[in-house]
């Protein structure tokens, strides 16, 4: 019984301190939900919903109620001229107009704020990538600098422990007293390293907080990142080069608003109230009226002829653009694969070296306790495996950012 109630606590010990770890997608979520950018993007498209519903109401019928009065009184026969002002004027209409536009104009202004709503959602995605980005390099580069501060205090405590025997067998003149103290000033330079991975980490932690929008001055460890590879698709897939696809469209849709602009227009109007003067049977002069706008465009100085000029150089411009984006994304990817590659090489390198560096380690240790070799043998091969443990983790962690990196170029 007393066997399953271990147990049972020490799962529930492992339990607690994996619930402590913050994981990537956690800082990822949490910036996402703070940023004051995503939501203002994310109102903009809520915004544009509104400039669509108000295209619509601007072509229903305008009712408005107009008061115009005036009076100018002739005094001894002074005053204004009374064939002029009428000596009075007293207005109270009810005025209604419509103006009526053709279904497929009233579908090109409708796709124009559908076009800026892809734009800002486009936006809002490629903003979105930025920020992940950054939070999954800064993410990277704090686990790094745990994973280096682990590392250094376990050789400090290894080292630690040997103090110890060593100050023993110092005494008993196995070693020398010069070969000890060298000894010590390894063991101190080795809690230097430890305070200053310690400090590089609370800087590095602070620095993912802050990118976050996290306030926690305290430091949880952090979960090894999962991150692959993504499958490397061609530029025109990604969802860079959607933006470019998205100006075109909003190219080919402000040449039709031009075109459209110089239709024919038409427009009907109505009115209903009292006009009078006040002069003569006033209480007569109740009605109403009625007529039709119509505006045919027959020249404009060429206007038409430069403005669709105007566009078309906006084209051409946003072609360079798209041309020079696909040339970089290519070269982009490509160095990054090259990295990759060259990093992992380093990696497998590393890893196959570091079994016998750490082997000579450990064999330097079991013969340091019987003073079978030199103090300064032993510092070497803790040297060595500390460079090697050293270039594994720096390699690692470069590795990681590297293929951040291409997938960020790589996103759909």
């Amino acid at each position: 019984m007393l066997k399953y109630l271990f147990s049972f606590f020490i799962l529930l010990s492992f339990i607690a301190v994996t619930a402590q770890q913050r994981t990537l997608d956690d800082y990822l979520n949490t910036a996402s939900q703070n940023s004051p950018l995503l939501k203002d993007y994310y109102n903009e498209t809520r915004a544009a919903k509104i400039d669509s519903a108000m295209i619509a109401a601007g072509y229903k019928p305008q009712v408005n109620i107009t008061s115009n009065n005036s009076y100018a009184p002739v005094i001894n026969g002074y005053g204004y001229e009374g064939a002029i002002t009428n000596v009075g004027n007293f207005n109270e209409l009810l005025n209604v107009s419509k103006q009526f536009v053709g279904r497929n104009n009233l579908q090109n202004q409708y796709h124009a704020v559908q076009l800026v709503t892809d734009s800002i959602r486009l936006a809002s995605r490629i903003s979105q990538q930025d920020l992940q980005n950054s939070i999954t390099q800064q993410y990277i580069t704090t686990f790094g600098s745990w994973q280096q501060y682990l590392f250094n205090k376990e050789v400090y405590d290894l080292l630690a422990k040997e103090d110890t025997i060593l100050k023993t067998l110092t005494q008993a003149t196995v070693y020398r007293q010069t070969d000890y103290l060298t000894f010590l000033v390894t063991l101190q330079q080795q809690k230097i390293s430890v305070s200053q991975a310690k400090k590089q980490v609370q800087n590095d932690y602070a620095q993912l907080n802050y990118l976050a929008g996290i306030f926690d001055t305290s430091f949880q460890p952090l979960a090894a990142p999962d991150i692959e590879v993504k499958n490397i698709v061609p530029p025109d897939y990604t969802m860079y080069y959607q933006k470019f696809r998205v100006d075109s469209l909003l190219l080919e849709n402000e040449h039709a608003r031009i075109d459209y602009s110089y239709k024919p227009r038409l427009s009907v109007y109505g009115d209903a109230g009292y006009v009078s003067t006040l002069g003569y049977e006033a209480y007569k002069n109740f009605g109403t009226s009625f007529g039709l706008n119509l505006t045919v465009p027959i020249y404009d100085g060429g206007q038409k002829k430069l403005q669709h000029q105007k566009l078309n150089i906006a084209e051409q411009t946003r072609q360079f653009y798209r041309d020079f984006f696909q040339t970089q994304y290519n070269q982009q990817v490509a160095q990054l694969m090259q990295q990759l590659n060259a990093t992992q090489q380093i990696i497998d390198e590393s890893n196959a070296q570091i079994k016998y560096v750490e082997g000579l380690m450990q064999a330097n240790r079991k013969l340091l306790a019987t003073g079978d070799v030199r103090i300064a043998e032993y510092i070497l091969a803790i040297n060595n495996y500390l460079t090697a443990k050293n270039t594994i983790t720096q390699n690692t962690i470069n590795k990681l950012q590297i293929i951040t990196q291409i997938n960020y170029w790589n996103k759909r």
